[in-house]
């Protein structure tokens, strides 16, 4: 009897300890039950997942690079473009629907040249989206005078803010492609190749995969994914604004890491990116409810992402030295 409850607590202290941001939302959780605030309240909980839904989408895509060891930090400047592409077209009279098509395909084309220049020639993936993302911040700008633009058919602000079944509809759209990416990874041979070539490229060329192919399509997703959330972002605020992803890659990329999805590649999945993303904006939500500034906020932030990651490259190690 005595061994079964040290092996059950055992495996249980080893599933918590591969995943840190569960445990860092559940000490929120508990955390938030004293302060007398709004933050146990549907409304809060609401807008909380709203906030996450974009975040979270685009993450989705940044799963699918990060398994096959690369990273993106486009996908900021991806999002912010496709909404304002989105907008610009609509009031230009062009039909709602092509305007969104196009919209996404603009961030599918980003992914595409930026699977190119790192698949093809072989290039850093960090360096290559960091300036592509620049790139597309410039264009942006240039296209819209460095000025919001906003949507002036009122049926596009539908899209992301009606809800189904009381469920907002941004919420309802990330929870679909967050099932469609999580059956994509495991029940297709694209998925399973891109977690062999994050294990090692060279055994899975070796093996028959079409590394290339395989990778450059997970980058392309990646844009994808970021410019349906930036139609989805635009559309929340009825607005394109183009400095919209600004703090978006590096936070993305973070709450990615933080959820289990290793640089390492080969290992990582969309739930573990969700609760990495989830992790990080209760922490921002529950600061806002206890009244701490911004700057603080940052602060407590950054300690919690060094700490969760430090603590994992600490288990990665031990696992290695015991091998």
């Amino acid at each position: 009897m005595n061994q079964s409850v040290q092996t059950f607590g055992g495996q249980t202290l080893r599933i918590l300890g591969k995943q840190k941001a569960v445990i860092a939302i559940a000490i929120i959780f508990i955390v938030m039950i004293f302060p007398d605030s709004n933050f146990y309240s549907w409304g809060n909980f609401s807008n909380l997942f709203e906030a996450v839904s974009t975040n979270a989408i685009i993450a989705f895509g940044v799963t699918l690079a990060v398994i096959c060891k690369g990273c993106d930090l486009s996908v900021g400047s991806v999002m912010a473009m496709s909404g304002i592409v989105a907008i610009m077209l609509l009031n230009a009279g062009m039909n709602m629907v092509l305007a969104i098509v196009i919209a996404i395909l603009s961030g599918s084309l980003v992914g595409f040249i930026n699977g190119f220049l790192i698949v093809q020639q072989k290039t850093e993936a960090f360096i290559i989206t960091l300036g592509m993302g620049m790139f597309i911040q410039g264009v942006a700008l240039l296209l819209t005078n460095a000025n919001p633009v906003s949507a002036s058919d009122p049926n596009f602000q539908r899209i992301a803010n009606d809800s189904w079944l009381a469920i907002p509809n941004i919420a309802a759209f990330m929870i679909l492609l967050g099932v469609l990416t999580f059956l994509l990874l495991r029940f297709t041979s694209f998925g399973r190749n891109i977690y062999a070539l994050g294990g090692d490229y060279e055994v899975a060329e070796h093996s028959g995969i079409n590394v290339v192919r395989t990778k450059w399509l997970a980058f392309v997703l990646t844009g994808t994914f970021a410019a349906i959330a930036g139609v989805l972002a635009a559309s929340r605020m009825n607005t394109g604004l183009p400095i919209a992803g600004v703090e978006i890659p590096l936070m993305v990329n973070c709450g990615v890491v933080i959820g289990g999805t290793s640089f390492a590649g080969g290992v990582g999945g969309v739930f573990r990116s969700f609760i990495g993303i989830f992790a990080m904006f209760l922490l921002r939500n529950s600061l806002s409810m206890l009244g701490i500034d911004p700057f603080t906020q940052n602060l407590i932030l950054g300690i919690m992402i060094v700490a969760i990651i430090s603590l994992d490259c600490y288990a990665i190690k031990r696992k290695k030295e015991a091998v």
